[in-house]
């Protein structure tokens, strides 16, 4: 059966997954495009149906499908003009543990864009634990297509302050800061959490209190400071570079 109307408490559901609010109630979110559904698949997140656009074939056949008309499917979607393709998949619910290997500290990250943009970087970088401290949700249909996929192969563990530090207790936490010591000669130690700031105001005074070291990336003096992206990026990569020699 094909759905056609918007109203339809079911497709209503859906669209209500675009919201932060409903996402933490449900505990679920969407996946859009045929690529990352199928990414979704592959990497093991428990994907509990699949919405597809009438005449859409679904990549997957095992799985409850819910067929809707073309407004129908366009209200569900966050995207201005999407692919006739989408998945609800359940929130992984990760428990605030010590990390296994070196992680990520994300401290009041607040564009969705640069949150996916992270995940994404962390994941080809070998991160695979992420700590947010008050930050957006990663879940966001935008943070979400950000990450290129890379939100299903990383573990992110959510918490206030106090609580991702106390989990973090006995990890160095080494901060990106435009006052700190040249990245370029730092020498990492073998466990680390590398902590990126927010935007427009940087780290918490909580993380700052918290780190072994602070350090910077070197720009020239009519240089603005760097995205969070793009600071978190270089950062990531110059402290794992020894692995990437092997």
């Amino acid at each position: 059966m094909v759905i056609i109307s918007k109203q339809n408490p079911l497709v209503k559901e859906l669209a209500a997954l675009k919201d932060r609010k409903f996402r933490r109630e449900r505990g679920r979110f969407l996946v859009e495009g045929e690529k990352m559904v199928r990414e979704c698949l592959q990497s093991g997140m428990r994907v509990l149906r699949l919405i597809v656009r009438e005449g859409e074939q679904p990549p997957a056949a095992e799985l409850p499908v819910v067929e809707l008309g073309a407004d129908a499917f366009a209200s569900v979607c966050d995207e201005k003009t999407p692919q006739g393709v989408c998945a609800e998949v359940q929130i992984p619910r990760e428990a605030l543990v010590p990390p296994k290997g070196n992680c990520l500290l994300l401290d009041g990250v607040s564009d969705p864009a640069n949150m996916g943009a992270i995940i994404r970087t962390a994941n080809a970088a070998g991160y695979e634990e992420i700590y947010c401290a008050g930050c957006t949700d990663p879940f966001s249909p935008k943070s979400v297509r950000a990450s290129m996929s890379g939100i299903f192969f990383v573990r992110i563990m959510q918490g206030s302050r106090e609580e991702v530090l106390s989990a973090l207790s006995g990890t160095e936490i080494l901060a990106m800061d435009m006052a700190g010591e040249n990245i370029f000669s730092f020498l990492p130690p073998a466990r680390f959490a590398l902590a990126v700031g927010n935007e427009a105001h940087g780290l918490s005074p909580a993380v700052r209190a918290q780190a072994a070291h602070t350090l910077r990336i070197p720009m020239r003096a009519r240089a603005e400071s760097l995205n969070a992206a793009v600071s978190a990026s270089i950062g990531m990569y110059l402290l794992q570079k020894s692995f990437f020699q092997q």
